[in-house]
């Protein structure tokens, strides 16, 4: 997809905000893998760095205070009628809870979240999503979230890895309805790094490679475009 569709002029990239993420080998045995992966080239633009203009993060040090106060300043910058928050908050007066899952406890509703729509954002589904995993591995820097319904049902689920300085989230996945359940996800998942710090950025993939639905999603949870540079230690 070409960047310059998104942003008009190139003056325009080079006033995104910029970020320093820092990959730290010393986590887990595949994290040099993963950062010659987001240095890799673009697959289209060679002299761009895969994940380096328009990142999509959030900078969690804008929230200041103990977890509840950084919460209720996370939420301040995503209220409004149908902005993050407002999801959020109707997912949970309709009975979903966002937690953490084991996996292999849920594995027949992961499948059914997985195949439960051919394409999503106007792509078809990767073939990998299509299978049913019946065993999944944990990992010590990952985390998994789940949302469930009020019949203690998996509706959604995230997979979310510490690298470093950052999260970042790998898959976000859920049921097609209107109760907000990924806003929840996301918001949750948010607080409960702002209540860790142990991380400053959390990232969603990139901004300009994404869809226009995508983009508005990350938009209202209070994602950002940024110049992301990246070191290993």
């Amino acid at each position: 997809m070409d960047i310059l569709r998104h942003v008009s002029t190139l003056g325009q990239l080079l006033r995104l905000p910029s970020a320093e993420l820092c990959f730290d080998a010393r986590l887990a045995p595949d994290i040099a893998a993963t950062y010659r992966y987001f240095t890799k080239p673009h697959p289209r633009y060679r002299i761009i760095g895969n994940k380096t203009l328009g990142a999509a993060l959030i900078d969690l040090d804008r929230f200041a205070g103990p977890p509840a106060a950084a919460r209720d300043a996370y939420l301040d910058t995503i209220q409004g009628k149908n902005r993050g928050a407002w999801h959020a908050k109707r997912a949970g007066t309709r009975g979903y809870a966002c937690r953490p899952i084991e996996r292999n406890a849920h594995a027949d509703e992961i499948h059914a979240i997985n195949t439960s729509l051919a394409t999503r954002q106007g792509r078809p589904m990767d073939a990998h999503y299509l299978e049913k995993t019946t065993h999944f591995e944990t990992l010590p820097h990952w985390d998994h979230y789940g949302v469930l319904d009020r019949d203690g049902r998996l509706v959604a689920y995230a997979n979310i890895a510490r690298y470093g300085n950052f999260s970042a989230f790998s898959q976000l996945m859920g049921l097609r309805n209107n109760d907000g359940i990924m806003h929840l996800l996301v918001v949750d998942i948010v607080t409960r790094l702002l209540a860790r710090r142990d991380v400053r950025y959390v990232m969603y993939d990139t901004f300009f490679g994404a869809q226009p639905g995508l983009r508005q999603f990350k938009t209202m949870l209070g994602f950002a475009p940024y110049r992301a540079t990246y070191r290993l230690r």
